[in-house]
């Protein structure tokens, strides 16, 4: 790798691990880059504290990581949640990346779909499936990811612990996973974006849902007006967790961010 070429961050969405980014983190590799995927707080084999999972700490504790490692002006790309933390990342810590992504994410900003917090808990709450048979959660990803690479697969059943019994149980706890939810209704991107002074990719997906893609398409803009340099990438059709879906696409993406000399 050339002293000049960027390393890659990969930050996870809500519930999610560092493994969904195995397969980008694979073809970025195969071209020579350096890539790094983190288990944030909480989640996958972290540490799993009983505070700590507002918008402000969980994007501080990634540029702890970045000093931590020595990492030397990343690009840092997020999904979903994970698109967010790497957003207020960009607000608290300005410089501190070559460039952010955002995948599926970034804009979220559930306090304009819910008036509260009861209401938004009581809508997003998490499924309740720990006690599980391992073969039977396996299954169920399977059969609603028919198009995923093996990649894709591998990471989101890395989402789960499989216990001694062969039962699953997610590594983020249901009572973790609604103060990250709080966390996430508490922010509001459109009010850091004029914070924010590095280059930032947007890559959505439309999944077919017109009114989400609406809402997408609204926000994204909204992100354009107030930031100072953005660009976006859509991809249709596409799942949530498009960088399982279609590795190799947002690899040649990320590493375009950097080649083309925007990420500099």
């Amino acid at each position: 790798m050339a002293l000049d070429e960027p390393t890659y961050l990969l930050v996870h969405g809500l519930a999610s691990n560092a493994r969904l980014w195995d397969g980008v983190a694979m073809a970025l590799q195969h071209q020579g880059r350096r890539v790094l995927a983190v288990d944030l707080r909480g989640h996958g084999h972290s540490d799993k504290p009983d505070d700590g999972y507002e918008m402000a700490s969980v994007a501080d504790d990634v540029d702890a990581l970045i000093g931590a490692l020595d990492l030397d002006r990343p690009i840092v790309a997020g999904q979903s949640w994970g698109a967010n933390v790497v957003v207020e990342l960009a607000a608290r810590h300005p410089g501190r990346a070559r460039g952010i992504v955002a995948v599926d994410g970034g804009f979220i900003e559930l306090s304009s779909k819910f008036d509260d917090w009861k209401s938004c808990k009581e809508r997003l709450a998490p499924p309740r499936f720990a006690g599980t048979p391992y073969v039977q959660f396996e299954k169920w990803g399977r059969d609603a990811h028919r198009d995923w690479p093996e990649s894709g697969i591998t990471g989101a059943l890395a989402n789960v612990e499989v216990r001694p019994d062969g039962t699953v149980a997610p590594w983020l706890t249901f009572e973790r996973h609604l103060m990250v939810l709080h966390g996430l209704w508490e922010h509001r991107p459109t009010d850091r974006f004029p914070l924010i002074s590095d280059p930032v990719l947007w890559v959505p997906a439309d999944s077919g849902d017109v009114a989400w893609t609406t809402d997408k398409r609204a926000g994204i803009q909204r992100a354009h007006e107030l930031l100072k340099d953005s660009r976006v990438e859509w991809f249709s059709p596409a799942d949530h967790d498009v960088h399982a879906q279609y590795p190799e696409r947002v690899a040649d993406i990320l590493l375009d961010a950097a080649t083309s000399g925007w990420m500099k």
